[in-house]
């Protein structure tokens, strides 16, 4: 079964990191109720048309939910939407701060009609503290939590290619509520959670932060290697093709001098013997290891490699993920509807395949009539506020 199937979720949710969260309590049976605007609706919708139409960003973030699109300001509506998310198992927000609370919709509110309702804010920088008001997009929380400083090659700093900041504050915001479900069945009650998109990547960032701990060098930015233990990273081979290889201890060490080097002298050194040694020696021993290995091509370096046990893997591009050929052996593909045709979509990880969830990605609007109609909310109702603006319904075979 589903495991979250009989959980109500509705969401004021825009761009990544609220619609991310809520996708994965959607994966596992939720209902998920989108609140959007009439008109652009999430803004997310508009950042391309890259699928077929359709922006990449939303059709990875929201199937398998319903798009409820009204204007909140407008007094019937926001009654109705109070009264829904009152009734509600969870609500998730990641307007701007205090915003739900002004609309009656943060947990000090809905926690008086419904004690046990689950209420997950998300934002920049959390509910309170001096940064409390500031903007916060993912390139700026990547800056702020240092991210960037150790990212990039030595001459510059660079950003991670995904949203990176978005998802650690949506995945955050994912295992609280699962935790926060868990807590109810014993409990009964409710909760507040408040999650930071700055501290969700502050955790991600433990490791340079620890070995810069006490003013410490932090470790310098070093392109696609690992920026402290070595050999780890890119290596040429003869053909031009990059190899993405590490070792991990003193063991590998000697099989990979041995066997992929076919210097097995260089392994006995004990200079070299551990990581620190080898980080000491790196500019002795790197020029070695890169001209020895330009003289191997791809799949000769990557035989070796395999022979002496030495985790490696191939520099792909997003077109060679499509095609993976252990995601389509381990069956990971799927098909979800939306409005422009159905899309491959992938099974969330851990996913049971038996009974997978991979319901549409919603039209703007698109449940608007039936969530307001029960919620008692008139076909007359519908079609006056249908006419002043107020909400909207999909736009039948247009993309959105």
């Amino acid at each position: 079964m589903q495991p979250l199937k009989g959980i109500t979720v509705v969401s004021l949710e825009h761009a990544i990191a609220g619609p991310f969260a809520t996708r994965q309590l959607a994966d596992l049976g939720a209902r998920v109720i989108k609140i959007e605007r009439p008109g652009d609706g999430d803004f997310a919708r508009g950042y391309d048309k890259r699928v077929r139409g359709l922006a990449s960003h939303f059709v990875w973030t929201n199937r398998s939910k319903e798009s409820l699109a009204i204007d909140v300001k407008h007094p019937l509506l926001l009654d109705a939407l109070i009264r829904l998310a009152g009734a509600a198992d969870v609500v998730v927000q990641n307007l701007a701060p205090g915003a739900a609370d002004r609309l009656g919709l943060g947990y000090a509110a809905l926690s008086k009609t419904n004690p046990g309702i689950i209420v997950c804010d998300i934002s920049g920088y959390g509910s309170d503290g001096p940064y409390r008001d500031r903007k916060a997009y993912d390139l700026l929380i990547q800056s702020e939590s240092a991210f960037l400083s150790v990212t990039g090659t030595s001459d510059d700093m660079v950003k991670a290619g995904n949203s990176i900041a978005d998802i650690a504050a949506g995945m955050y915001a994912y295992s609280n509520i699962l935790a926060a479900l868990l807590e109810r069945q014993r409990t009964g009650r409710g909760r507040h959670i408040d999650i930071s998109m700055l501290e969700a990547l502050t955790e991600w960032m433990g490791y340079p932060m620890y070995y810069a701990i006490d003013q410490q060098a932090p470790p310098p930015r070093a392109g696609a290697a690992h920026a402290t233990i070595f050999p780890y990273g890119p290596f040429e081979a003869a053909d031009g093709a990059q190899v993405m290889f590490g070792l991990q201890n003193a063991r590998e060490w000697v099989s990979f001098c041995a066997t992929v080097l076919e210097r097995p002298e260089i392994g006995a050194n004990p200079a070299y013997a551990d990581n620190a040694g080898r980080q000491a020696a790196r500019a002795t021993l790197e020029p070695l290891i890169r001209d020895t290995l330009r003289a191997l091509d791809a799949t000769e370096l990557r035989r070796r490699l395999d022979a002496a046990q030495i985790a490696n893997a191939r520099v792909n591009t997003v077109h060679d993920l499509w095609a993976h050929p252990q995601l389509a052996a381990r069956g990971r593909w799927r098909s979800v509807d939306t409005s422009a045709g159905p899309i491959p979509a992938l099974l969330p990880p851990g996913s049971w395949p038996e009974d997978p969830r991979l319901d549409a990605v919603p039209a703007l609007g698109e449940h608007t009539d039936a969530i307001l109609d029960s919620l008692g909310i008139s076909a007359a109702e519908r079609a006056a506020l249908l006419a002043d603006g107020a909400i909207q319904r999909p736009f039948i075979g247009k993309a959105g």
